[in-house]
């Protein structure tokens, strides 16, 4: 009987592991090609959150990669100005709106800001990050402790490397690609 026990345990553990790890996978659909998203509840929990509840409410879908800089990043998530789908897409304003909801308060960690790595965009208010995003192409060490850090692709970076790059200066792209999707997986 004890034995049984230890199993019915062991076997509990590693369903709702499996079930708690999905919950935190999301997928970014490209027209690339889909990409794989690992969420840190456990270091950006509101951060998570908001995105999560962007996603699952489709505010997400449809929205164009602003700003994207070679080699350093490509950014995203303007619900209000940037979404394609919305009456108020203005690919000049893009960058400059957020959702309706109130901008969180940062949540900075340790973790370093690393080629894959998910990152709230933010004004020069630490405390004004809202829907906008970006994906890092490469190691971006000096933006560390400085923005918060939510997640990390762990699957089809390649995918990513192949959004439209902007201006070299600027990152303002004047076609840019867009998400397709993001779902929890």
């Amino acid at each position: 009987m004890k034995n049984f026990i230890y199993l019915f345990i062991i076997f509990f553990s590693l369903l709702t592991t499996k079930t708690f790890a999905q919950k935190n996978i999301m997928i970014l659909k490209l027209s690339y090609g889909e990409v794989e998203i690992q969420l840190f509840p456990d270091k950006a929990p509101n951060h998570v959150k908001r995105f999560k509840e962007l996603a699952e409410s489709g505010k997400y879908d449809g929205v164009v990669f602003h700003r994207v800089i070679e080699g350093f990043m490509a950014q995203t998530g303007d619900v209000k100005f940037g979404n394609t789908n919305n009456s108020n897409f203005n690919l000049s304003l893009a960058g400059t709106g957020g959702s309706d909801l109130p901008n969180l308060k940062a949540e900075f960690t340790g973790v370093a800001h690393t080629r894959g790595i998910l990152s709230a965009a933010r004004s020069a208010d630490p405390d004004s990050a809202n829907s906008q995003f970006f994906i890092c192409f490469d190691s971006a060490p000096h933006l560390d402790r400085q923005y918060s850090v939510f997640g990390k692709v762990i699957k089809g970076m390649e995918y990513v490397d192949m959004i439209k790059k902007g201006d070299p200066r600027t990152g303002a792209v004047p076609n840019p690609d867009k998400i397709i999707s993001l779902k929890s997986k």
